[in-house]
This record gives C-alpha cells, structure tokens and sequence, in this order.
C-alpha cells in the first residue's frame, strides 16, 4: 500500500466510523464528485447522477431506453405542438414545501437560461400552467423530442430559492464555477438530501424520510461518496473493502474485480463519444480543411481502443454510435499516416506547427494516457504538442474559456439522438441560444446548423434519420472534430450490493432504488 492510498484508505475509514456500520450505508468512490449542489449549473455527467439522486425528473429513461413516469405520473399530446404533464400530487421537497406545478414553471424558465442547457429548451415556446398540479409544454414547431426533453427537468423548490441569501445574493442566481447559494444549497425531491459536503473529499447523503416513491425498493439508507481520482486506487478501495460501489473501472482492473471472490464487476455497452476538437480561433492553420482532415488520418484510434482501453472502448469515425438514428456505416475510423502527411504537404504545413493540448485527468477513463498518445502520434506528421493534463474540478473552466488549441471533451446524448451530440460539439457556437456550448474547436458549418434546427421539427422517423446521417457526413467530411471512440461502462460493486438492477447506459445509476443485501 502505496503512502498515497494509504492517506485515502485512513480518510475512508474515518468516514465510515463517524456514521452507522449498518448494511444499509454505502460507501461509494468515483472519479470525482459534483462540482456545484446546483443543477442547472453544468451539463455533465456527475450532475446528472448527482441529480437523480437529490431531484427527480418529470419523467426518466429506464433500462430499456423507455421513458417512466417520475413525478408527472401521465402525459398525453393535446394537439401537435403542446403536451400535457399531469404531476403527482404526494411529492414533497427536502424543505417541506409542496411541489406543484408553479415549481415546474420555475424550474423551466430556469432551465431556458441556463448557459449548458438553454439548447435543449430552445424549441419550446413556453411552458403554461393549467392548475396546481398540471403544465403544458409547448413547442415552437411540431417536436419529436418532448419527452427526451423532459427527462432534464428536475423540480426545484420555488420558494426554498426565493429571496436573497445573507450575502445579499439572490437565491435564484445561476453563474457558472460561481459561490452561489443554489451551488451551496439545495432542496429538491428526490431520494437523498445532502447532509455533508466537502468538496473534493466527501459528500454524505441521507435518505429523505418523506420520499414520495413508497414503492421504490430502495434499502439504504446513507451513502457517503468519496472521489477518488486514480482508478487502481479505487480498485484497490472496493477489493479491501473500504468501499462498497466504484466507477468507472479501469480497462487493466476489470479482471480483478471480476475474478475477486468478494466482487462483482458490471459493464455494458457505451454511447458516449470521446473527442477531441481543434480551434479554428486559436490556430489558423486548423482553418484549412486538409489540416484538420490531416490530423484525424494521423491518430490511430483503432490501437488506442486496443492498447490504452483494452478492447473497451469501440473505435469511432463520427458523433453518433451504432442504434442512433443518425449512425452512418460508411463512416468509419480512417487511420492513413501516408495520406496524414500527403495533406499536410497539401496545405503547406509539412514542417508542421506548434499546438498545445490540455485534458482532464480524471473525467474519462484513461483520458491523460490517450492525449498523451494522440500527441505522440500527431508528432509523425510534424505537429509538437505541449500537452497539460488536469484534474476535471479545474478543466471545465479552461474547457469554457478555450484555453488551449487542442481539447478533450467526451459526450453522452441523454436525449439518446443524434442531433443532441452535433447541437452540442459540432453546432456553430452561440452564447444566446446556447448552440455549440461544447464546441471548443469553433467548426462552424451552416449546412450542419440548418440540418439540426430541420430534424428538431421532424416527426417522420425515415426522414429525419436521412437528414441525421447526411449531417454526420459532412461532418466526416469536413473533419470537424477529431473522433476517438465510443467508451463502455463498467462499475464495481461488492457481492451484497445489487447494482445491475439500477445501472444504465446513461450512467446516471438509479441509487434511490439501490438494494443492499
């Protein structure tokens, strides 16, 4: 035992003392925890498992990509344009108050200014209440995504978010890698209340005495997350155990998990795309389309699946995965050293340039391993790298600012559809509308943007899959990003917890309905 897992092991252990040695606490440890208690602060996958555990959706994807109800118990289509949520009328927020359906308002017009998830909203026109406990959502145009949509909206408690906090700030107040109250604070509706919080050490969760759902099988009653950013570390924590569910599992770690008496390791196929995007601003020569074409010739992303993801990870050639409605065959991974060069030459760079380059270090699985690679293999066609790598807690705030020529960013489409990856990594960037938010490379393809804003208005399945597969053509074509893979699920559990049951290919596990045995 390494002096460095040593310190985490006393500080896991410490944790666990101060709390209830019941089966129904669980001590969970991923790569990192929540950067805000405010929901609507960052789209990102710790926010969003962090919010099915505190708050609970309208509505939500289930194992076998269906929608369930949450706390709209129905909807039905009112004409095309408007649908109609009736909301449970049991449901209580962690400070008391009732929900109803002005909470639902709030939440919405929240939403639609938020920075990371104005986009998702862009094509409802408004959100009306009908009475205490019904809301309609209504679309600009005929939308196919109503439901996808709704899956994002998590109640929060009006009035626990009203006024201004003894600062003098206003509750409500939304700002990004801000001290907001919203980011210190929260009351929503879902299984778990956050009683601790140390960030970047421990968060601990109780379980809400007066949960709505009186059904959910769930059985614990604590859970105390530890980040923990090196995935042997948290290997190492499950098979001693010091903790009871981890994730992501490291590719090199999977057998020991699974052959570990004392564990039990789950994967399932991913959808999240993991690129990298190139910065038309910062670097002119990413303007010319043979560069950039240059450098996807140039990574080998067929070997670092293979080598650095251990076969875990499928090889990827555009945004969207097989099963989308957007998946094109013809489009697949192009490694071509000779023709990387060819172009190079083409464009008048074949002495190359200088780049840099950052990534996190502890979002994706092996993210600083596979930017080291691509900087190596990009120094084949004369391009030198000055690669940085960081922790994910300091990334997101380079990632906004664009600070680097080269950076790393991994998506999953949570409305599962094409267009939620192109609207979000490949759209021209727009702060008002909030188009291209995760756009870092600045690609900007009008064709590309008409496609979108045309497939968010089509209801025929056939047609707006022609439109989708068309979109990431160009996209192919134009070399818009730089396509790594599509990267596989897998969580660590010891034997007596049922973790199967409430995984998903989202990774947003369904922890409220979590059974310890």
């Amino acid at each position: 035992m390494n002096k460095k897992y040593s310190l985490i092991a006393s500080a896991i252990l410490a944790a666990s003392m101060a709390v209830s040695a019941y089966a129904e606490t669980l001590k969970i440890a991923y790569d990192a925890d929540p950067v805000s208690m405010d929901p609507h602060q960052q789209l990102s996958g710790g926010t969003m498992q962090y919010s099915h555990m505190v708050f609970d959706p309208l509505v939500r994807w289930d194992q076998q990509h269906a929608i369930e109800p949450r706390l709209a118990s129905s909807w039905e289509r009112v004409n095309d344009k408007t649908m109609r949520f009736h909301l449970r009328h049991d449901v209580k927020f962690h400070s008391g108050n009732a929900m109803t359906a002005a909470d639902v308002e709030w939440t919405f017009k929240r939403l639609q200014s938020s920075p990371d998830y104005k986009a998702i909203f862009s094509p409802f026109e408004k959100i009306v209440v009908v009475d205490d406990y019904t809301v309609d959502l209504i679309t600009k145009q005929p939308y196919p995504l109503v439901l996808n949509a709704a899956t994002y909206i998590f109640p929060m408690d009006s009035k626990f978010y009203s006024g201004k906090d003894e600062n003098g700030e206003l509750k409500s107040a939304l700002k990004k890698h801000a001290d907001t109250f919203a980011s210190r604070n929260e009351s929503g509706t879902g299984p778990y209340t956050v009683v601790e919080r140390q960030q970047g050490v421990k968060m601990v969760f109780d379980r809400f005495d007066d949960y709505w759902d009186k059904k959910s099988p769930g059985n614990v009653d604590e859970i105390i997350l530890t980040p923990i950013k090196e995935g042997p570390t948290r290997v190492a924590a499950l098979l001693s155990g010091d903790v009871d569910f981890i994730s992501p599992v490291p590719p090199t770690d999977q057998k020991r998990i699974k052959n570990s008496d004392k564990t039990n390791l789950i994967t399932m196929s991913g959808t999240r795309i993991i690129t990298l995007q190139m910065n038309q601003k910062r670097v002119p020569a990413f303007k010319d389309v043979r560069v950039r074409q240059a450098v996807v010739y140039a990574i080998n992303n067929k070997a670092i699946a293979k080598k650095i993801m251990r076969g875990f990870a499928t090889p990827a050639g555009q945004l969207s995965p097989e099963g989308y409605v957007g998946h094109n065959d013809k489009l697949t991974p192009r490694y071509d050293l000779k023709k990387a060069k060819q172009l190079m030459k083409e464009a008048g760079y074949d002495k190359g340039f200088s780049v840099t380059m950052t990534a996190p270090n502890n979002r994706y699985v092996n993210d600083a391993k596979i930017a080291q690679a691509v900087a190596n293999m990009l120094s084949k066609i004369n391009i030198k790298v000055d690669l940085k790598t960081i922790p994910k807690a300091q990334y997101w705030s380079d990632f906004d600012a664009r600070a680097a020529d080269i950076m790393m960013v991994g998506w999953h489409a949570d409305t599962e559809d094409s267009a939620n990856f192109a609207e979000f990594l490949a759209a021209c960037p727009n702060a008002k509308t909030g188009m291209g938010q995760y756009n870092s490379g600045n690609y900007c393809n009008p064709k590309v943007d008409a496609i979108i804003s045309a497939a968010s208005s089509e209801t025929d399945p056939v047609k707006r899959s022609q439109m989708l597969k068309e979109m990431e053509a160009i996209m192919y074509e134009d070399a818009a990003f730089i396509p790594l893979h599509w990267q596989d699920l897998a969580w660590g559990e010891s034997k007596n917890v049922d973790g199967a049951k409430v995984v998903n290919v989202m990774d947003f596990p369904y922890l409220g309905d979590l059974v310890v045995k």
